[in-house]
């Protein structure tokens, strides 16, 4: 398991009954969390929330305010800076774990000493556009909801990178795909996230099981003669990170041969030696 040890401003304080308890740059969040299957003694003073979110019986839920906590508020990772709400999905609009996949994709493009063009699909509020903006990409940032694109370009603005080179999408993310290998455009490096279900921008449907290969497949014609990364990250409850890696190896590797590797993606609880695990990713990189 990959663990993100260095997000000074991020904390899980206590894990206990079916939710966690983490500090975002101070603000106290008391939220669900499927993994949390146990119950124990806790560690901490989960009076201490600034706000609760609590599930329905009937689906959903809401948050429940107990402290004063902005609308929005910045946190910080090394040099880049995100904002952060209260979605109504229990939600911030961040995932602290992805700071190893930020890293990564700096890393990459830093070492590539070209100008590297980059895609993100499923692309939320666009903190792996922001990091790869950041390290000098070119990116293409996709995303269904015009909310999240919205909040994407807070972002970069937040990092002052408005200036750079970024293009946002309101798409369905197949038919952006499709239209964009009669385009004939390439990209160098290609990453998504792509939910368990969700709804295009004009109610498509997605269903990660029976839509991912396919989808992946298309996009293998958008890479260039030189591809860098192929990056998919998964949050859905039952997808070994082998099946990403056997999709990668039939789509990605019978083109390009590279390096596949797939891991789960951690976070430490404060003061215990308990790990939160956040999901999976599986990569397909260039070779050295």
């Amino acid at each position: 398991m990959k663990l993100v040890t260095d997000f000074e401003e991020y904390q899980i304080l206590d894990l206990n009954n079916g939710k966690k308890l983490e500090s975002w740059n101070g603000f106290i969040l008391n939220r669900p969390d499927p993994q949390v299957i146990w119950n124990k003694d806790e560690s901490f003073d989960w009076r201490s929330a600034h706000a609760v979110y609590n599930r329905s019986n009937t689906g959903g839920g809401k948050w429940q305010i107990k402290k004063d906590i902005p609308t929005s508020w910045v946190i910080n990772y090394h040099d880049l800076k995100f904002n952060l709400k209260l979605m109504g999905f229990k939600h911030t609009g961040l995932f602290p774990e992805q700071a190893y996949n930020w890293n990564l994709i700096r890393e990459i493009i830093r070492k590539s000493n070209r100008k590297v063009r980059v895609l993100n699909l499923f692309a939320y509020t666009g903190a792996a556009s922001v990091a790869a903006l950041s390290a000098g990409a070119t990116v293409t940032h996709v995303d269904s909801s015009r909310g999240m694109i919205e909040w994407a370009k807070e972002n970069v603005k937040l990092n002052h990178l408005e200036d750079k080179e970024i293009h946002f999408l309101v798409d369905d993310v197949r038919k952006f795909v499709k239209r964009e290998i009669r385009r004939g455009h390439k990209y160098d490096i290609i990453m998504m996230d792509p939910p368990t279900f969700g709804r295009g921008s004009k109610s498509e449907v997605w269903n990660i099981e029976t839509d991912l290969d396919d989808l992946i497949k298309d996009a293998s014609e958008l890479l260039s003669d030189d591809p860098l990364l192929f990056l998919i990250n998964s949050y859905t409850t039952g997808l070994s990170k082998t099946v990403l890696e056997n999709i990668l190896y039939l789509r990605i590797n019978s083109k390009f041969r590279g390096v596949i590797s797939s891991d789960e993606l951690g976070l430490p609880v404060k003061n215990s030696n308990l790990i939160l695990p956040c999901g999976i990713y599986a990569r397909w990189e260039k070779s050295e």
